[in-house]
């Protein structure tokens, strides 16, 4: 079966740090041989890769072609407009996956399947382009593209609904989000709740002393390290994990990441005076995050908003428990003592204090890491090829030039 999967949501030679969790997905189903994948990542035009330019210089260094783990993926450019092109978005991206898919076509033969991530505006594109091509439709929700954005943009909701009409099967990444599509008018029966995996090969307890990785984060051997990863965005609620860590004298707390609010967040540890204890350690690379989460005794996210975290199963693979907030799939992710505790309420008050009871309770890091192995890839990817397939087997045609699902 010939899977063309599209997706904004994918790393790259320039960002390899972005969206690995697609890519985990897809690269274990194409593994299996009973799928060949091919992705179009449609990246944002932008004329200029001068770092003056922040993020949206990286874009232009994307290159416009590219294979990881034996999957062609092509990077065309589609146009929009930052902050007020949300209502254009599926058009202009559309225009763009069309021409790659196309020209894809062309040159390798048709596709199957279209599978796409992330509902708006990705998927809201990817179905025009399978009623163009006559071609079942899949679409994983992953979190704002179901939770957030139908509530905050009308013609965005309908849209959203309008391609889960459309689409033979959608996946949600956990329960939380199954129900809120439902809840958005989608028909329950094509609904299937598929969480992420770990990758526990890349994610896995230190083989080395854990004063040591703590030393190399410039925190004495003896004292609590805390740790969260994230972009630096006020989602991810690390001014709360701060707060929530400057409150206890003797714990330190490294964060990774990077994004707008590093500024802000810098600001913040200097006047809370902390920042012999609390510091910001920038990106890390994917394959360096196993010692950054085994050097410490419990990592923290405190988002407001989260499909699945896929940063608190990196955590457990690691042998190293969590303190998240009480929001949308992370109860379904921490679901037992030994993975940790959740924050009813995200305040850094109700963090500090599962904080410290986590601290002076640490489960075995071996029972954590046990923990973890229940989440292995295996029976997501078999969920995965199973929707495919009977998307596939029942698919009967009848959308060809529609394009019903893109305003």
């Amino acid at each position: 079966m010939r899977v063309l999967t599209v997706t904004s949501l994918y790393p790259n030679a320039a960002q390899p740090n972005h969206a690995v969790f697609v890519e985990n997905r897809m690269r274990r189903v194409h593994e299996t041989g009973r799928a060949e994948i091919t992705v179009i990542a449609p990246v944002p035009w932008f004329p200029s890769s001068n770092p003056a330019f922040g993020s949206y210089a990286t874009f232009a260094k994307v290159p416009a072609r590219e294979e990881r783990h034996g999957i062609r993926i092509e990077h065309p450019r589609y146009v929009t407009i930052p902050k007020v092109g949300m209502q254009t978005q599926p058009k202009l991206y559309h225009a763009a996956l069309a021409r790659c898919a196309k020209r894809l076509i062309a040159e390798t033969g048709p596709f199957d399947l279209i599978d796409a991530h992330y509902f708006y505006p990705d998927g809201v594109a990817a179905a025009r382009l399978a009623a163009e091509l006559d071609l079942p439709l899949v679409v994983t929700a992953r979190g704002t593209d179901v939770n957030l954005i139908p509530q905050v943009n009308v013609q965005a909701g309908r849209a959203v609904l309008a391609t889960a009409e459309q689409a033979s099967a959608s996946i949600t990444v956990c329960e939380a989000l199954r129900a809120e599509l439902i809840d958005l008018g989608a028909d329950g029966s094509k609904i299937f709740a598929l969480r992420n995996g770990v990758d526990l090969e890349a994610f896995y307890p230190p083989a080395i002393d854990r004063g040591a990785l703590k030393r190399k984060l410039d925190v004495p051997a003896d004292s609590p390290l805390v740790v969260s990863v994230g972009g630096l965005v006020e989602r991810k609620g690390h001014h709360l994990t701060i707060d929530a860590v400057a409150a206890q004298p003797s714990v330190h707390l490294r964060i990774a990441g990077g994004g707008p609010e590093q500024a802000a967040l810098e600001e913040r540890i200097a006047r809370l005076g902390a920042g012999d204890r609390i510091k910001l350690v920038g990106s890390v690379p994917h394959d360096a995050l196993s010692d950054f989460y085994g050097a410490a005794d419990l990592s923290v996210l405190a988002s407001s908003r989260e499909g699945w975290a896929n940063v608190l199963l990196e955590s457990m693979a690691c042998g190293t428990p969590v303190v998240a907030t009480n929001v949308w799939g992370t109860p379904e992710v921490v679901a037992a003592p030994q993975a940790g505790r959740l924050a009813e309420n995200r305040t850094a008050v109700d963090i500090a204090s599962q904080i410290a009871a986590l601290l002076a309770d640490l489960p075995d890091r071996a029972a954590t890491r046990a923990y973890a192995e229940g989440f292995a890839w295996d029976d997501t990817v078999e969920g995965v090829l199973r929707v495919f397939e009977d998307a596939r087997a029942a698919y009967t045609g009848g959308f060809v030039g529609a394009g019903h699902a893109v305003p």
